[in-house]
């Protein structure tokens, strides 16, 4: 079977990439995820808090003895605690490239556009063949218009891709009020990939500690649906490449990612609960299911269950949450 795909630009020999995880923060692991089967790896992300902390400390040691403070220091979590700095960051990126064959693509993980962009270009001297932007921001200001809010990624998009050759994906959330306007105009400012979706983790309350604690629960297959219905919608209207994430756990996910139009399917959950050599197992389970169906490649299905191509298109939208009302019984 032909698995070929083409994702931002870059050309792959399956449609199954290894998303940013705590597993790419380790370069043996690139080692063994490229054995095991993926086509492209995303490295573990470098945050704007990162670049932001590093930043300030040389401001506070360079003033040391002003009238000034590293108060403001102490919000983030120790260097220990948090991934690498910047510098190791781009060292970790250099010996990916040198660990695998595979196109190996950076990610970076923030909400605002500012210097920690300028990282970007570092990344990409580093040998990164693409760039992810993670775009993890929660609009809770009542004053700031969801104009201001979609502007804010569209500039951060710009920022970045003015001093790149590689390309960019955006990582974007499906908490727009029109998804697809959002999607066209990240597409208009030069997006090479869209990623759907952003997974926002939501906080919990420890009642014994009364304090505000992270909490993280790995995907599940049915997550997969909304990505998968935007997938569908948006194939075709845009140019950028589509990549589905959330809720890809096996070879029929990875199918139906590719029917609906996307160009790949990120793994992370599955990869964490599985292991680096299970990317096989799903390879394996795709050929076996498009050689019961006829299918010789991979570019043959893709799209075939998108809105474009659907015999019933309103099935994406309000036909579908009628149906659904109506069957339970």
């Amino acid at each position: 079977m032909d698995l070929k795909t083409i994702y931002m630009g870059l050309e792959l020999k399956n449609p199954l990439v290894a998303g940013a995880s705590p597993l790419t923060r380790n370069i043996d692991n690139f080692k063994k995820l490229e054995e095991g089967g993926v086509s492209a790896i995303v490295s573990h992300s470098l945050f704007e808090e990162q670049i932001t902390h590093e930043q300030m400390e040389q401001e506070h040691y360079a003033s040391q003895g002003a009238e000034s403070s590293a108060e403001a220091l102490s919000y983030f979590p120790e260097p220990a605690s948090f991934n690498s700095g910047p510098g190791e960051y781009l060292k970790h990126i250099e010996a990916a490239k040198k660990a695998v064959s595979i196109p190996v693509i950076g990610s970076l993980n923030g909400c605002s556009a500012g210097g920690w962009t300028e990282y970007a270009k570092k990344i990409e001297d580093a040998g990164a063949d693409g760039l992810e932007l993670n775009v993890y921001y929660i609009a809770t200001d009542p004053e700031e218009t969801s104009t201001a809010v979609e502007d804010r990624y569209v500039d951060l998009l710009t920022s970045v891709k003015g001093s790149l050759k590689i390309p960019v994906a955006v990582k974007l959330s499906p908490y727009f009020s029109s998804v697809a306007y959002m999607a066209k105009l990240l597409d208009d400012a030069g997006a090479d990939a869209l990623v759907l979706f952003n997974r926002f983790y939501q906080p919990e309350i420890d009642l014994e500690k009364l304090e505000v604690v992270p909490n993280l629960n790995l995907s599940q297959p049915p997550e997969m649906r909304l990505p998968l219905r935007w997938t569908a919608i948006l194939y075709g209207k845009i140019k950028a490449s589509l990549a589905l994430t959330t809720g890809v756990h096996d070879s029929f996910g990875a199918i139906k990612a590719v029917m609906a139009g996307a160009d790949v399917a990120v793994l992370c959950g599955a990869l964490l609960e599985n292991g680096t050599d299970y990317p096989k197992e799903i390879l394996n389970g795709m050929e076996a299911w498009m050689q019961e169906h006829d299918y010789k490649s991979l570019e043959q299905m893709k799209g075939s269950m998108s809105q474009k191509s659907c015999a019933d298109p309103q099935s994406f939208e309000r036909a579908n949450y009628m149906k659904v009302l109506q069957s339970y019984k």
